[in-house]
């Protein structure tokens, strides 16, 4: 059951924004001028990418509040990853100096 609930948080949002990006690629092509980035946030800032996409504007971009939206897609990206970390703490080997 573990192994699925992992599935789902490592592919969850990048399936979401698969399934986004066929229904709306005109949105990628506008908010990202080029093919590096989106791909680099994919594998590595799913969340962030998923935030981006909700506030950005093409009249504006990120703007004001924006960026508060844009820091809580940091900050589960940051907290997706280091989650993982203290979670197994207890596995690490513990040194003797």
């Amino acid at each position: 059951m573990c192994c699925i609930l992992t599935s789902f948080a490592v592919f969850g949002p990048r399936l979401a924004l698969f399934v986004w990006w066929l229904f709306s690629p005109a949105l990628f092509s506008a908010a990202f001028k080029g093919w590096f980035l989106p791909i680099v946030m994919l594998l590595f800032a799913p969340f962030t990418m998923i935030m981006y996409l909700i506030v950005w504007s093409p009249t504006t971009g990120i703007y004001g509040w924006d960026w508060l939206w844009l820091g809580i897609g940091i900050a589960l990206d940051v907290s997706s990853y280091a989650g993982g970390g203290y979670t197994n703490r207890h596995r690490l080997q513990k040194t003797q100096v």
